[in-house]
């Protein structure tokens, strides 16, 4: 049988999602890392984008729960350095280099750093500053266990000399003859999520990196945003600490270079990195403030990015279509610094700045290249690690997965779909192993409050500056002291941190706490930490209440301290009010039907339904129409030139042979009931289906011109979209090979006001069929009419070969759209060129539109059945753009392909796979954890008048044969819709009662 167990390498987001994935699914992960906590990258971002929110608060939830698993063994300063055997039976050798600091003993009191002598660069800080010689690599680390670094510390270079931190430390935890040991693992399967190193331009000279301070990489300017960064967060430039008032930023260093850096890709993220460091960077200043960003495409384009980049226009930033040729000093300010560069038309300008902030590329790390040829792993021309087209996350070497920028450069998104998918490929293999290594969490014996007066416990959040910034959280602790009932209160730099979680826990139990407020940021992505740590605790996770202090005031009250302290004061008296009278609610669970609905019979949902059944779970799979493949049977082949059709036919025929699987054709929803582990579905044809998760993968469909976009589509036959131009493809049209002259037109109904976003594929799409037929005719004149190349990854080798076969590129904005007209059946388009600033004509044989990608008028409605959200544009609505991007706010119910957002097949597969490792997690369990917080019913109030029955989404309510309303507490979701409903008082919910709302309500306007 094969091992209960795998490996995971790298301690990135990536790696941190993998192995929660896979331990949460009934598997032993050894997590292994090669620093001294994970993290990765993300921890050291101060914002994300597009939705700017701090990357260590939404990051910390996720790594303290990987740092407490049961069920992830975390190996820190470690390395694979063998692995033998093959899928299912792996045996792989991890050294661990010692800490010289007892992780067991540690208490992260600090006091070895504060005394330790040796002064080294803070490599955390990107070099900025200095740390010790004893660190901790950031506040929020896990582990938080402190280390010596050997290639400094003056006791391991020199035995006998110091030992200040020996003689400090409390615990006894310093351990100078810690030696390198060999950890043994027997493993079922092996996953890479070993991320990306940036690009290091100081062999680019024109830059002044290296030569004058004020010119810094991007990565180092987050690190200057960062409030746990040298500055605090308090933006100040290196030179002279002076706050900058004028910042560049320089696109593509260290990317799409093939001359000097030798990086012919794109890096995927700079640009929105750029975008989002220009936007933040003005929030930070005082007073006025410029920002400008020197690009050569602007690549906005993720889920929301394009938004973004227009919100960014709006606030002032600016863009410059152009190529820096040099930065040197400033001719009057020689900490200033001046740009020599040139324009779309050629002409030479100068602009002096205070910063410049080099944008620079993703890159291999050399330790991955060393691994990847130790464990015999392909590697691609740029020495990423090589994956197939049609499965995204498979290595060269059976058993091993890859996910992550290893493989291409991509941003956290992405990473985080494909680790669960890897994990989804990972469990495939060890199904039949599942829980067969595992151990289960045993919670500590509840405490009883009934009979105890409330002694309430207040924890308040400095959040680095996100909230300290604006809010006077000392004040506000102070304030909570004299609240009624509140016998603790205190302020904690990151009150989500391990050490914050673990020091909550002993200070529950010595203050003997039975109810706790933590007023920090938002409950939707950190209650479940905080419940946890009360049930650590011995006390019922539901006598707990959080504050929001950051998204609900210091971020909405910036400019206004005073008022937004107050304000604190009042949301957190108002969460002590609710929390005095709330009692223990029961841990209600459901029963899971161990199977599964996956609607859309696409790539997407075929692929989805393949990996759950392939994982021994029964899955039922409809598709409205009369055929599997959908929008994938129209596409000709991908930008490696790997053909679709082929691979859709072989896949639709292991999905309907497999015994697991169900199809479905013909068939849409017509009703749900139920919820996470207990679904009922009923479709069309009146049959019903019981499944305990749900996957949607309903695709999207093409913009059909029309309007200012219509180009004379449907009115000139040689005027065609590019789904028309690749049925041409496939059935081998030989008259392709006559046409003499092809226009593209790109982004037609896309990145306009009815569309405000890009449609990610078509740019890629188009000029792979432009070179698809130069390769039937060389000599055809083909011209891209283009706004931005969005090419972005490995794709720009793509853009490179067109350029080279002889496609010219003309660009058009909004203001000057190309004109297509009709001479006597003959195409005649007029365009302005901007590098040469004249108009142009060209006369065609064939016109391609290049056409947005839409969500189907359908997938609203079937996200209401399901209580789903939609965004502005009608794509499904993830729980999190970041850290949750195949899942739904509504458990149990996940997304994958077109649907979500446009996406081409090889990120859909992976979506589908991570959807189905999603739903993996639950199907693996007996019973799910169901709502607690549900409606209850005071029966001698009630008139049997049925509302609250009527109003029920869920069909919790009913009516007993008394005409009373009862509650089935384990299909109740505690919506509150019968509570707002009942015209007799009759129903409340546990917790959020008269009681506590008008308690809050009290507080608030004491």
């Amino acid at each position: 049988m094969a091992a209960g167990s795998v490996l995971v390498i790298g301690g990135g987001i990536a790696g941190v999602q993998a192995a929660l994935d896979l331990a949460n699914s009934g598997f032993l992960v050894h997590l292994v890392e090669r620093t001294t906590s994970i993290g990765g990258k993300m921890s050291q971002l101060d914002k994300t984008f597009p939705t700017n929110d701090c990357s260590a608060c939404i990051l910390s939830p996720k790594l303290v729960e990987c740092g407490r698993h049961f069920n992830i063994n975390l190996l820190t300063l470690s390395d694979l350095v063998s692995l033998d055997g093959g899928p299912g039976s792996f045996k792989a050798v991890v050294r661990q280099r010692p800490r010289y600091i007892d992780p067991e003993k540690c208490i992260a009191c600090g006091l070895c750093a504060e005394k330790c002598p040796k002064k080294v660069s803070n490599d955390f800080n990107m070099g900025i500053g200095e740390r010790k010689a004893a660190y901790l690599s950031y506040p929020q680390a896990v582990p938080l266990k402190y280390a010596l670094d050997p290639g400094h510390c003056i006791w391991v270079n020199k035995p006998g000399r110091c030992g200040l931190c020996a003689k400090v430390c409390p615990a006894g935890a310093i351990n100078f003859d810690d030696t390198v040991k060999e950890h043994v693992l027997e493993v079922g399967s092996v996953v890479l999520a070993l991320g990306f190193s940036r690009y290091d331009p100081s062999p680019l000279d024109f830059t002044g990196y290296g030569r004058l301070p004020n010119v810094v990489t991007s990565m180092e300017f987050e690190r200057l945003l960062s409030p746990s960064g040298p500055c605090m967060g308090h933006l100040e430039r290196p030179s002279d600490h002076r706050e900058p008032k004028r910042i560049a930023w320089l696109q593509c260093v260290g990317s799409r270079d093939i001359n000097r850096v030798g990086h012919p890709y794109c890096s995927s993220i700079c640009c929105m990195f750029a975008l989002k460091q220009a936007v933040i960077a003005k929030e930070h200043a005082q007073g006025e403030f410029e920002s400008a960003i020197f690009y050569m495409d602007m690549r906005t384009h993720g889920k929301g990015f394009e938004n973004y980049y227009n919100r960014a226009k709006a606030e002032g930033v600016q863009f410059h279509r152009a190529r820096v040729h040099s930065v040197i000093p400033a001719p009057e300010d020689s900490n200033n610094l001046q740009l020599r560069y040139v324009d779309e038309q050629g002409q030479v300008n100068f602009a002096e700045f205070d910063m410049v902030v080099l944008s620079t590329g993703l890159q291999v790390y050399r330790h991955t290249v060393e691994l990847a040829t130790m464990l015999g792993l392909e590697l691609d021309v740029d020495n990423f690690i090589k994956t197939d087209s049609f499965n995204p996350v498979a290595t060269s070497r059976p058993g091993i997965f890859v996910c992550g920028a290893a493989s291409e450069p991509k941003d956290i998104p992405q990473s985080v779909m494909e680790a669960s998918a890897a994990a989804a490929e990972a469990g495939q293999i060890m199904a039949p192993a599942r829980w067969s290594e595992t151990s289960k969490k045993v919670y500590p014996a509840e405490m009883n409050i009934h009979a105890q007066a409330p002694r309430i416990g207040v924890f308040v959040c400095h959040c680095g500056i996100n909230i300290s910034s604006v809010v006077d959280v000392e004040a506000v602790a102070a304030h909570a002291k004299n609240l009624d009932g509140v016998v603790f209160s205190q302020c904690n730099l990151f009150t989500c941190s391990q050490d914050t979680i673990n020091q909550m826990v002993s200070i529950i139990k010595e203050q003997g706490l039975n109810r706790v407020v933590v007023a920090s940021c938002s409950p939707r992505t950190h209650e479940p930490l905080f419940q946890e740590t009360l049930r650590d605790a011995g006390l019922n996770q539901f006598l707990f209440e959080m504050a929001n202090i950051r998204d609900q005031d210091s971020w909405v009250h910036q400019q206004e301290p005073e008022k937004a302290t107050a304000k604190a004061k009042d949301l957190v008296a108002m969460a002590v009010a609710r929390v005095r009278s709330e009692g223990a609610l029961p841990y209600n669970t459901v029963p899971v039907t161990k199977s599964a609905l996956v609607i859309g019979g696409g790539v997407s949902g075929m692929t989805a339904a393949l990996s759950m059944a392939e994982q021994n779970y029964p899955v039922t799979l409809i598709e409205q129409s009369d055929f599997l493949g959908g929008n994938g049977r129209k596409v000709y082949r991908n930008w490696k030139g790997d053909k679709f059709l082929p691979f859709i036919n072989e896949l639709s025929a292991r999905v309907t042979t497999h015994p697991q699987i169900s199809v479905k054709l013909n068939t849409e929803i017509s009703d749900v009931t139920g919820s996470v582990g207990k679904f009922t579905t009923t479709f069309n044809d009146g049959h019903s289906f019981e499944h305990g998760v749900a996957v949607m993968a309903v695709g999207g469909k093409a913009y059909q011109p029309e309007g200012q976009w219509q180009f004379l589509y449907g009115i000139n036959p040689h005027v065609q979209t590019l789904l028309e131009l690749d049925k041409r493809f496939i059935d081998e049209d030989a008259s392709l090979k006559e046409v003499k002259q092809a226009v593209f037109i790109h982004c037609v109904g896309s990145r306009i006001p009815e569309r405000p976003y890009c449609s990610r594929v078509c740019c890629t799409h188009a000029i792979d069929s432009a070179v698809r037929l130069k390769e039937l005719n060389p000599d055809m004149d083909v011209f891209m009419l283009y706004r931005d190349v969005r090419t972005y990854g490995q794709r720009e080798r793509l853009y490179q070969e067109a350029r080279a076969k002889g496609i010219l590129f003309i660009r058009y904005d909004l203001e000057h759209l190309p004109q297509v007209t009709d001479k006597d059946g003959q195409l005649v388009i007029h365009a302005h060129d901007p590098i040469i600033d004249a108009n142009i004509i060209i006369h065609p044989d064939m016109l391609v539109l290049a056409t947005a990608v839409q969500p189907r008028q359908q997938t609203g409605v079937l996200s209401k059945f399901f209580k789903c959200a939609v965004d502005s544009q009608g794509f499904l609505l993830e729980a999190h753009m970041k850290l949750r991007p195949v899942d739904f706010a509504t458990e149990g119910v996940f997304l994958a392909g077109l649907c979500h957002y446009p996406k081409p097949m090889e990120e859909a597969i992976a979506q589908a796979k991570a959807a189905a490792a999603r739903a993996a997690i639950i199907l693996a369990y007996d019973a799910v954890p169901a709502e607690s917080v549900t409606a209850v019913v005071t029966a001698a109030k009630c008139t049997g008048c049925g509302l609250c029955v009527a109003v029920c989404a869920y069909n919790a309510v009913s009516l007993d044969e008394n005409g009373v309303s009862v509650v089935n507490t384990s299909m109740c979701k505690g919506c509150g819709a019968c509570v707002a409903g009942c015209r007799s008082d009759a129903v409340t919910l546990k917790n959020i009662g008269n009681e506590q709302i008008m308690a809050a309500v009290d507080a608030a306007f004491m």
